[in-house]
């Protein structure tokens, strides 16, 4: 039997387990991913890819890559809804951004632009960065069993195709294999919720829809047509490349029998919602998913943690499954590699599920909620299960009609359709995570927010808050302040007057093997603050501190100096290593981070 010795056993090559992957090669681990599969993913899945995920790209050195196979981003900015392609409109609305009034949100939310790439393109470049830093991706090698001993992880797999048993031998294992996750059967892990909610057919056709998509460019078109059991005949219509390729994502009823995938089928299906008898269709593949609602409460045990769709399983509504399992990668890979005889604490590894099991079950019920929140708009219109197709046309009709019943389907219609920026510009959703967790040092500073934290994010500097984005410059080149934090490394943020920081951060980075870095913001200094934004943002006196972690987000806040800096920061870092709060508690004493400014 063959064997493999590896620090981190990674199970899943899917954007959860090659982002995982490629994030511990790139500091030095020793990391192994296997997948059941032949290959990659072999059909668009997952789109929408978010500022937050492009940040992680970013500081991965992907994001230029990313862009570049991508759509572009001017040609996703709204979502359309029309009774057919060729027939009449119902409504528009601008998405992700798009519109004159969240523009400066998002432009000033993030350095990094959301876009539209599907995973069957988007995973062979995670993968490739996975192997330039040095990770093994194995494919065809499936995961048979696994158990935890005091100080490694033991698992059995087995080659699909000859046979072959290969031992895996980790100090940790992360468990990134879907749906049917055979870690989470193996260790036990628990995902709490419903499953198989609704039942879908995704239909990956190619077929020239630029007559009809060009003029209104978007990445999601939604047909409803009179008739079906939800008293609409509906079809979403996805774009995978402008704009002859589209999957076409139709509802079934299992207790009906499978849907029919059959060529002729298929491209029948398709002219129906197009409108066009005559459009040449080439299915490509078909594939059947079920509409879940589930999520883990526990993400860790002992040496063994889960993530992506393994921990929590949602529609695609919002575009926020792909986005979610990214940052679940991006929030362990930095605290596995410093307990891999590093300075971390084992107790470090309960912080992946403080922080990130209340994000899963927000995502979850957000993405639900969304999806439900799309049959507003046929309701608005006078839509109803048990309706003949005869009599939705009719009620289709009289949002058209100058009449009182006209009017009032008019004004429901726009109430449905603002309904859906909680779907499509859910900026708060997409970056508001505020973590909350042992390794977070609280300061008590107030919830200022007075906007829709759903659909609003605020940038804020208080523990636990991502760090915010600010163009700053250095040495005449434009760079955000997101530049100056993570590649794996906690990073202390100061101004004029924090020399105190600098030196306590070359010191405790030497005493604990911390990787850290220091950085001052400031007029002729490490980086300089020219348009002044930083200022504003930062939340601090000039000679206050932030300490940021290798994902970004702030694990401590010093408003002001104080007498005693190392002793300071050294308790600051103690705790974001997972240290008990004995151990950190006296140094916090007199910090300066009880109050915010």
């Amino acid at each position: 039997m063959k064997n493999i010795d590896v620090d981190v056993f990674v199970v899943g090559a899917g954007p959860t387990g090659l982002v995982s992957a490629a994030l511990l090669a790139r500091e030095g681990v020793s990391v192994t991913a296997i997948t059941r599969y032949p290959g990659l993913a072999n059909s668009p899945r997952a789109h929408i890819i978010n500022q937050r995920t492009m940040e992680v790209f970013r500081d991965l050195g992907i994001e230029d890559r990313v862009i570049a196979a991508a759509m572009p981003a001017t040609l996703m900015g709204q979502v359309v809804w029309a009774e057919s392609f060729t027939g009449p409109e119902i409504a528009r609305r601008r998405a992700w951004g798009a519109a004159a009034d969240r523009r400066s949100d998002y432009a000033q939310a993030s350095p990094c632009d959301l876009t539209n790439i599907h995973q069957h393109i988007l995973e062979p470049l995670l993968c490739e960065a996975a192997r330039e830093y040095g990770a093994d991706v194995i494919f065809g090698l499936e995961l048979v069993s696994m158990r935890q001993e005091a100080e490694r992880v033991v698992s059995l797999c087995r080659d699909r195709v000859t046979g072959e048993e290969v031992q895996v031998v980790s100090r940790y294992a992360v468990g990134a294999d879907g749906d049917n996750s055979a870690v989470c059967r193996e260790i036990g892990f628990e995902v709490e919720g419903m499953m198989g909610l609704g039942h879908m057919v995704n239909h990956w056709i190619k077929a020239d829809l630029s007559p009809y998509t060009a003029h209104r460019p978007g990445a999601l078109y939604q047909i409803f047509r009179p008739g079906g059991d939800a008293g609409v005949d509906n079809a979403v219509f996805v774009n995978v490349r402008p704009w002859d390729e589209w999957v076409m994502s139709l509802p079934y009823d299992p207790a009906a029998g499978q849907p029919d995938t059959g060529a002729e089928a298929v491209a029948r299906k398709v002219r129906e919602y197009v409108g066009d008898d005559a459009l040449d269709v080439q299915p490509i593949s078909s594939s059947t998913w079920t509409i879940n609602e589930a999520h883990a409460e526990l993400m860790h045990k002992g040496r063994v943690v889960i993530a992506g769709n393994a921990a929590h399983r949602h529609p695609p509504a919002g575009g926020l499954g792909a986005n979610t399992c990214v940052q679940d990668a991006f929030n362990v890979a930095w605290k596995l590699r410093l307990l891999l005889g590093g300075p971390a604490d084992e107790r470090l590894l309960a912080t992946y599920t403080e922080e990130r099991a209340p994000v899963a079950r927000q995502i979850v019920q957000r993405a639900n909620t969304s999806l439900a929140a799309l049959l507003a708009i046929p309701a608005a219109l006078g839509l109803e299960p048990g309706q003949s197709a005869e009599e939705g046309r009719v009620r289709l009709a009289t949002r058209l009609a100058a009449t009182p019943e006209g009017v009032e389907c008019r004004r429901r219609l726009a109430d449905a359709v603002r309904l859906q920026d909680y779907n499509f510009n859910a900026l708060g959703v997409e970056l508001g995570q505020l973590y909350s967790s042992a390794a977070i040092v609280p300061d008590g500073a107030p919830d200022r927010s007075g906007r829709d934290p759903e659909l609003f994010h605020e940038a804020s500097t208080a523990p636990g808050a991502p760090l915010p984005h600010a163009w700053l410059a250095r040495r005449g080149r434009q760079l955000s302040s997101l530049d100056l934090v993570g590649r794996g490394r906690f990073t202390v943020l100061t101004g004029i007057g924090g020399d105190g920081w600098h030196e306590a951060a070359r010191a405790l980075s030497e005493e604990l093997g911390v990787p850290l870095d220091a950085v001052t913001i400031g007029p002729d200094r490490d980086v300089e603050d020219v348009y002044g934004d930083w200022a504003r943002l930062r939340e601090t006196e000039e000679d206050g501190c932030l300490l940021v972690r290798p994902d970004h987000h702030i694990a401590f806040r010093a408003v002001r100096g104080t007498a005693a800096p190392e002793e300071t920061l050294r308790a600051a870092l103690l705790a974001a290593l997972g240290h008990p709060a004995g151990a950190v508690s006296a140094g916090l004493a007199g910090a300066g981070a009880g109050s915010s400014v």
